[in-house]
């Protein structure tokens, strides 16, 4: 169960900008190379095939070009995962979520063909192979995105439940899929951030809003009635308690998934998490976790990829903490795990021309060790060293280059810590000074072209200092390796 997303309102960032970040992870045991591309209009299929339902949709013939983060190859399908279009809108699609049996019993996930024999059941409908590509290149609000997306999972179902987030410079829409056809989707407040940590985590959904001015609920036509039919609401005050209907409640939910929303919830409001002993409102297995706050403070870019590479920092339940008893290491699934794939943090600045208005910062591998990048989303082709992924591993990439350095320095934690923050600040501030420069530059000439040499230019600074602290991890590895000998150190 992968992936941890945040988004942020635009009264609750630095500088009014909406903010929307996702980390997407493997399974268990697994990694799934990615690259970062730019899809023309032209080459945007106009009849979809997908890999693992092996359903066929023919799609608009108008479509708009859009960025993308798909797997390296194909085998699975597209998997475009996030991306920013032409019109200025970003999606980022799938947080894997979580419900109950109620649910999947009153309408189950879709299945193409049952299992029978030996043979395996093949999902139906649309899922995380799928969802971008059939979206992102048709809305042009993300409030048309929620509308589309939900139009599609009632034609067509899907075979896993997901959230789903959609952005604008002015709203940020949360959609969460619930059984195999229906859906409920709310408009985050401006002064609010949303943690959503591989569960299904509306609260307090208000359908007469929903049914009618929906300002900020939407979903399925017949959701109300489903609810209703099938004895799903447990609210005992009146107000419908999303959660408590679809939602989860294991075990394993207080290991791997609340854990993660508890560690960021505490970041942006410690005055409410860090209370400690019998009377702290909140833990880390806490099933009563808000899913928005206000933050005590205006978050940043950099704090929002500080919190999504973090391991549970100044707690016992640090992997890497100093703990001499051990005592909590290793009990709660941390964010920044080794089979990150990648993270995007999509930026709309309000205050900029369209033209330079979006950024996509950009980072691939295990969060704890890399680095993120901007990239202007603007833009017609994307670097060779974030787009030419290959399925084997080479220095050349982007991504690979990461996933070597978190291999090299988890090993030797404490002598290469330093060496991989220094890399991070490093390379985003000269990466951010960059776009800095293009911004003023674009203001006084409109030339879209500054945009690309501007993601060049990054991609070129990001190249080397990348070379750089590979090598310099590399040897701290190799000096610390349990083979070393030396005769003078007897």
């Amino acid at each position: 169960m992968p992936c941890t997303t945040i988004l942020v309102g635009k009264k609750a960032t630095y500088d009014g900008s909406t903010f929307t970040a996702r980390i997407e992870d493997s399974q268990a045991g697994t990694y799934q190379p990615k690259k970062f591309i730019y899809v023309t209009p032209q080459s945007q299929p106009r009849l979809y095939k997908s890999v693992i339902s092996h359903l066929e949709i023919q799609l608009p013939d108008d479509p708009l070009g859009y960025t993308a983060m798909p797997n390296a190859t194909d085998q699975e399908g597209v998997w475009a995962a996030a991306g920013v279009n032409s019109a200025g809108v970003s999606m980022t699609a799938t947080e894997t979520i979580t419900t109950n049996e109620r649910v999947q019993a009153a309408d189950p996930l879709v299945v193409c063909q049952p299992a029978a024999d030996s043979r395996p059941e093949i999902p139906g409908g649309i899922g995380e192979e799928d969802i971008v590509t059939l979206t992102l290149p048709y809305i042009h609000s993300a409030r048309e995105g929620v509308v589309r997306l939900g139009s599609l999972l009632e034609k067509y179902g899907t075979y896993e439940m997901n959230g789903i987030a959609f952005q604008d410079s002015d709203e940020i829409w949360w959609l969460e899929t619930i059984g195999g056809h229906h859906w409920m989707a709310v408009r985050l407040r401006d002064e609010e951030y949303l943690v959503a940590p591989n569960q299904l985590g509306i609260r307090w959904f208000d359908f007469d809003d929903a049914y009618g001015r929906q300002k900020e609920n939407m979903c399925s036509a017949d959701l109300r009635e489903f609810v209703a039919d099938n004895h799903l609401d447990l609210s005992q005050n009146g107000k419908f308690d999303a959660r408590l209907a679809f939602g989860s409640h294991s075990d394993s939910d207080h290991c791997y998934n609340t854990p993660r929303a508890w560690y960021i919830l505490r970041y942006f409001n410690p005055t409410t998490f860090l209370w400690q002993g019998e009377n702290a409102d909140y833990g880390p297995e806490s099933d009563d976790l808000p899913q928005t706050m206000v933050p005590e403070h205006k978050i940043t870019v950099e704090e929002m990829k500080y919190i999504l590479s973090s391991h549970y920092q100044g707690t016992p339940y640090d992997p890497y903490g100093l703990n001499e008893r051990k005592e909590g290491r290793g009990a709660y699934r941390p964010i920044g795990v080794d089979r990150n794939n990648f993270m995007t943090l999509v930026q709309i600045r309000p205050y900029l021309p369209e033209g330079n208005r979006t950024i996509e910062w950009i980072c691939f591998g295990s969060n704890t060790y890399n680095a993120l990048i901007p990239q202007y989303a603007n833009v017609t082709a994307t670097p060779a060293y974030f787009a030419n992924t290959s399925a084997t591993v080479s220095t050349d990439s982007f991504y690979w280059a990461n996933r070597l350095i978190a291999a090299l320095a988890d090993h030797c934690y404490g002598s290469s810590i330093a060496i991989i923050e220094r890399y991070q600040s490093s390379l985003q501030a000269k990466a951010q000074q960059i776009i800095l420069n293009c911004d003023r530059e674009f203001e006084k000439s409109g030339d879209l072209s500054l945009l690309m040499k501007a993601n060049e230019e990054i991609a070129e600074l990001t190249r080397r200092l990348t070379d750089e602290v590979l090598a310099q991890v590399l040897h701290q590895a190799s000096i610390t390796m349990k083979n070393y000998y030396s005769r003078s150190d007897h």
